[in-house]
């Protein structure tokens, strides 16, 4: 007798992610599982999976269960493992509001990179659905020193080096065509630089404090739009305009264009950045445990 496991389908500034609520995580979702579930062609499809576990009953979450309850163990459209994608946690805890775990206001999210704090606005659409940005606390920008060049069919750019829980390299272009098709990972150097691999953005001015990106995520290919990336822009475009918050004693906001839609990226005083969008659950469901054992077969 098959075993039906409930799934929902969300995005966030159409990144768009398979969700698998399992709270006292009995669902077993090795690599080839969340690459199966995430296939556009033979599965449900997504630029990655979002398995909802109770902090305390994940083996690397329960030093942060006294934080947050929820810990979002989050996989790359291939199956890897990440340690952050904010706009994951947006739609992670859109969620969470939706099967009224939560309610609006502020909750914690644990992740691998960390516990977030999140905050959901109070928005209720006429026919009761949860609407509304959600900001999410992404920490602060980590910026390691040393060059890095990214290229594209022979041609070089430098790239800023930032860390936001994950590993960026932010070039700007000219054009957003320059950045090729990004189906596969643009070439970095040194190597060294990053030997996890790296997410590539590349970015164009639209205006004051306004820009627009591209990015090939890592394990993921071209997606239409990434959380970290838009910070990790953010902290880029504001270091290369003389607008460090730390040196200017004034708040850095740039608004980031991505292809699924517009964040908002605010970097504070004390380093700490925050990401405001939209997050939306499109559809839930069911799949056959048993088509999953066969895929891993």
């Amino acid at each position: 007798m098959s075993t039906r496991i409930a799934f929902l389908k969300g995005h966030g500034t159409q990144n768009d992610f398979v969700i698998v609520p399992d709270p006292e995580n009995v669902i077993d979702l090795p690599p080839a599982a969340a690459a199966a579930l995430c296939d556009r062609r033979a599965g449900i499809g997504g630029d990655g999976l979002l398995h909802v576990v109770r902090s305390a009953a994940h083996p690397e979450a329960r030093g942060m269960a006294a934080e947050a309850e929820w810990f979002m163990d989050y996989r790359n459209g291939d199956g890897s493992v990440a340690e952050m994608c904010g706009n994951g946690v947006r739609v992670f805890a859109r969620y969470l509001q939706r099967a009224g775990y939560v309610t609006e206001g502020d909750l914690a999210v644990a992740t691998r990179g960390g516990v977030k704090t999140v905050h959901i606005a109070k928005t209720v659409s006429d026919s009761g659905s949860a609407e509304g940005d959600i900001t999410v606390g992404m920490g602060r920008a980590l910026l390691p020193e040393g060059d890095v060049v990214v290229s594209v069919d022979g041609r070089s750019w430098p790239a800023r080096n930032v860390n936001m829980g994950n590993p960026h390299a932010v070039a700007f272009v000219a054009d957003l065509a320059d950045a090729g098709d990004l189906h596969s990972p643009p070439p970095y150097e040194p190597a060294t630089a990053y030997p996890d691999g790296v997410n590539v953005e590349f970015v164009v001015d639209r205006g004051p404090h306004h820009v627009a990106m591209r990015v090939h995520e890592r394990g993921s290919g071209e997606t239409r739009s990434c959380g970290t990336g838009a910070c990790a822009v953010a902290v880029a475009t504001a270091r290369r305009d003389g607008a460090d918050p730390s040196v200017t004693g004034t708040p850095a906001t740039y608004t980031v264009d991505v292809p699924g839609g517009s964040l908002v990226i605010t970097e504070r005083l004390d380093g700490e950045i925050e990401m405001t969008g939209p997050a939306v659950i499109v559809a839930e469901g069911e799949f056959d445990a048993g088509w999953l054992e066969g895929v891993l077969a």
